[in-house]
């Protein structure tokens, strides 16, 4: 990448952080759910770090997503356990250096279910929790899904102690959009039973927000999604 090129990847993340936190202030989750979706379009469709290949964009109606679904959205405590290096195999050639530094503990469809979370093992550091679940290989990316990745944006808050996960929320990695992309995968313990039908999923003909979106909720809400988004 070129200085242009790192200033447009840093505009981008800004963005997102931006995005992010809109999530965790809007007191409604479905209604944080809309925006999102939205903002998300909007740097698929323009923005020059744009996940898309170019001329995919000339095309790009919106990425596809399950209903939003509220059983999706649950609480998790935090066990810590020794810290453990792990090389989380990318999509494509290469890994990246994780630390295992506990699991999370929540419940799902009434099922008791626990995922490792990792710290990004470079400066800044930052959560991160990817994961596969029943619908990998199907209707969703085989290789897996993220929900936090907090050294870029993704990042659902707290409520006390314990930690928001809202599979509404899950989205592919951009290895999902274009081979140019080489995205860490979840390791092979970090798996749900059940079939999570929450969040983005692959295209079937693309349901998207100008398709299924309630016409009020655009009226209402498109102003001032466009100010929070970018």
């Amino acid at each position: 990448m070129d200085g242009s090129d790192l200033l447009d990847l840093w505009d981008y993340r800004r963005r997102m952080f931006d995005i992010y936190r809109m999530v965790r202030e809007e007191p409604d989750p479905e209604s944080a759910w809309w925006r999102w979706r939205r903002a998300r379009d909007e740097l698929f469709a323009s923005h020059p770090q744009s996940a898309l290949e170019p001329e995919a964009r000339a095309t790009f109606r919106g990425l596809p997503y399950f209903p939003y679904d509220p059983r999706w959205r649950t609480t998790a405590s935090f066990h810590p356990k020794p810290e453990t290096a792990v090389d989380l195999a990318h999509s494509g050639a290469g890994s990246t250096r994780f630390v295992s530094i506990g699991v999370l503990r929540f419940e799902l469809e009434r099922t008791p279910s626990a995922l490792q979370l990792f710290w990004l093992d470079s400066y800044g550091g930052g959560l991160f929790l990817p994961f596969r679940d029943a619908t990998s290989g199907t209707t969703t990316y085989a290789g897996g899904r993220y929900l936090i990745d907090t050294a870029k944006g993704p990042d659902l808050g707290q409520v006390g102690k314990r930690l928001v996960l809202d599979f509404n929320f899950a989205y592919h990695p951009s290895c999902v959009h274009s081979a140019r992309w080489s995205c860490p995968l979840p390791p092979p313990g970090n798996v749900l039973p059940m079939a999570v039908e929450a969040g983005e999923r692959l295209s079937v003909g693309s349901a998207t927000i100008a398709d299924d979106e309630p016409p009020h909720q655009v009226e209402e809400e498109e102003e001032d999604v466009c100010e929070e988004a970018p």
